[in-house]
């Protein structure tokens, strides 16, 4: 997630533009049940774990973008997707852009590289959900490694065992898996993604954010921002229950949440919810070691991201099932 100081500054939408992003998504009458059982093994958990332990080491070196270890964290993400099956879409597994992004310093220039893997929908393979999750982070600052375990290496992880899930048993809509370079510089990534997407924008039915998905202990919750916006989405996912210590929480989106606690331009879906494009963004609390070199891997409670994880997985079924019906 992107402190105050790198956030995109965006206009207030008015509310044409909200009644446009809602008329996007058909009503369903009734939201089907939401499932109630584990939806990832033991062995995925033992992966889960291994992504988020491997992306958040020294060796990544914060996964700063355009630095080595973003290179490394990004090689290491490709290498998963092709172990899971997921191909790229027809305009290739990586999308490179340069952008004017920020720091502490000023601005300056970036060359980041989005990764982009397709899984194909059995009921509306010409209708998109992209999901993404932001594999940067703030790299090396004062000689500190900013290992980024939740912000963001553990997005990525839920994001990837998402993607072993979907290839197991597909969705119905066709998914673009996106790991976002620059969200940390200024949503650099997404911004991209929107202005150059792989598939018409028509076409994309809602973006599915993961950004902060390992330290719910803070509160108990996984936060679900967006259904203010997107009024439609809520029903969809309020009979979802909570898993272990975990459960949904709705807000943090609505005109009476100001600051750092309004979530609508704190993480990539920004640029989705600027181009009108529908939104949520799955995430935690703030915590004491948010952006601070003691965001470590060691710090994660397992059982609370796995929790957080399969309720992130559950959501997507239910979204998946109740969208252009």
């Amino acid at each position: 997630m992107s402190p105050s100081f790198l956030r995109l500054s965006l206009a207030p939408l008015g509310a044409a533009l909200l009644l446009s992003a809602c008329s996007a998504l058909p009503w369903m009458e009734s939201p089907p049940a939401a499932p109630t059982e584990a939806v990832i093994s033991s062995a995925d958990h033992v992966q889960l774990l291994t992504d988020l332990r491997i992306l958040s080491a020294d060796d990544m070196e914060g996964r700063d973008t355009g630095a080595p270890g973003g290179e490394r964290a990004r090689a290491y993400i490709v290498s998963r997707l092709e172990a899971l099956g997921v191909a790229p879409p027809a305009t290739g597994r990586l999308q490179p852009f340069e952008a004017q992004g920020r720091t502490r310093e000023g601005v300056k220039t970036f060359n980041g590289t989005n990764i982009i893997g397709l899984i194909p929908g059995t009921r509306v393979g010409d209708r998109y959900i992209v999901v993404t999750a932001h594999y940067d982070h703030v790299g090396v600052n004062g000689g500190e490694i900013y290992n980024g375990a939740d912000d963001n290496a553990s997005g990525v992880a839920t994001m990837l065992a998402l993607a072993a899930e979907l290839k197991r048993q597909p969705p119905e809509h066709s998914v673009l898996i996106v790991a976002v370079d620059g969200e940390e510089r200024g949503l650099l990534g997404a911004k991209h993604f929107v202005e150059v997407p792989p598939v018409p924008l028509s076409s994309i039915t809602m973006n599915l954010n993961f950004d902060m998905t390992a330290r719910a202990e803070t509160d108990g919750k996984l936060w679900v921002t967006g259904t203010w916006q997107n009024p439609t989405l809520r029903p969809i996912l309020e009979p979802i229950p909570a898993d272990g210590a975990v459960a949904l929480a709705f807000g943090k989106d609505t005109p009476q949440d100001t600051g750092e606690d309004n979530w609508v331009e704190a993480s990539d879906h920004a640029a989705f919810y600027r181009a009108g494009i529908p939104f949520l963004y799955l995430g935690v609390n703030y915590h004491p070691d948010y952006h601070r070199p003691s965001d470590d891997y060691e710090r994660v409670t397992p059982s609370v991201f796995i929790s957080a994880t399969q309720l992130s997985i559950v959501s997507f079924r239910a979204l998946d099932r109740a969208l252009d019906r």
